[in-house]
């Protein structure tokens, strides 16, 4: 930090960057950090023109939030919809079924949460709690895993006839950094809840979530519903590019006064193939 004296006596840019490092402080981690605001800050601007665009249109809009535990879904909802309308904008994030909904087909407990016209629905997590998590943990036998998976294609492409528009994240994280993450979850208590016996679990299966994840991406990926990987060690990184994918999708007003770039870097985000390698993630 600066002191007063510093702030008065400074008078240029490389003035302040003495100050700092005679203080023992980095002023690439300040310059990092007011790089990152000034793009969230646009990015945000930019996602309340394309809402106004959306309602006024009355599209309807589905961004679904998957990964694994800790991959960063929910800071990244919270920054897509930090500014927006809350009038036609919603987030869902269903809790486990209860009695009467497990008697229920699987999807009828999504579809009553799915975007009316004008209106942004954010996912944290899906239907798709059905391919990874719960045949890994065991709250799925595998009859009703085999029918689920034959079942999303249709499903969603029912969506897509329909006019929903579907974009589908997967935040890809490391095991080293879900360990990270989870240890500092532990520490802070303002985010101790987030923190449960599955999490834990997730860390020694970590194959097993591989494995379905693969699965997952090679039977639901589709041309009118494909899946899109973000990769999330980096979690500011993630929230930006994530943003700045879901913009490059529409074609809306005011999209070329942005005073910040929209196209996604694609060493960040990346269009599932089939034909590609199975990764750790």
């Amino acid at each position: 930090m600066f002191t007063r004296e510093q702030l008065l006596a400074a008078k240029s840019r490389d003035d302040l960057i003495e100050f700092a490092e005679s203080n023992g402080d980095s002023m690439k981690k300040y310059l990092r950090n007011l790089r990152y605001e000034e793009q969230l800050v646009g990015l945000q601007a930019q996602l309340v023109n394309l809402q106004q665009w959306i309602s006024k249109k009355g599209l309807r809009v589905a961004i679904i939030f998957e990964g694994r535990d800790a991959a960063g879904k929910g800071g990244s909802i919270k920054r897509f919809a930090e500014h927006l309308n809350p009038r036609s904008m919603r987030v869902v994030a269903l809790a486990k079924p209860t009695e009467v909904e497990q008697g229920q087909w699987y999807f009828r407990r999504y579809i009553k949460e799915l975007p009316n016209p004008g209106e942004i629905v954010f996912f944290d997590r899906s239907w798709y709690n059905r391919a990874v998590v719960e045949p890994v943990m065991g709250f799925c036998d595998k009859q009703q895993y085999k029918q689920f998976m034959v079942q999303v294609p249709e499903f969603e492409h029912m969506l897509y006839e329909d006019g929903v528009v579907l974009i589908k994240f997967w935040f890809s994280i490391s095991a080293k950094e879900q360990k990270k993450r989870f240890a500092a979850r532990l520490e802070n208590p303002l985010k101790r809840w987030k923190f449960s016996p599955v999490d834990l679990r997730g860390q020694e299966l970590w194959d097993d979530y591989t494995y379905y994840k693969e699965q997952m991406f090679s039977k639901t990926h589709t041309t009118f519903s494909p899946w899109t990987i973000i990769h999330t060690n980096d979690k500011r990184e993630a929230r930006l590019e994530s943003m700045r994918y879901v913009l490059s999708q529409f074609d809306y007003p005011k999209k070329d006064k942005s005073k910040v770039t929209l196209l996604p870097d694609p060493n960040v985000v990346v269009r599932y193939y089939r034909n590609a390698k199975a990764g750790r993630k």
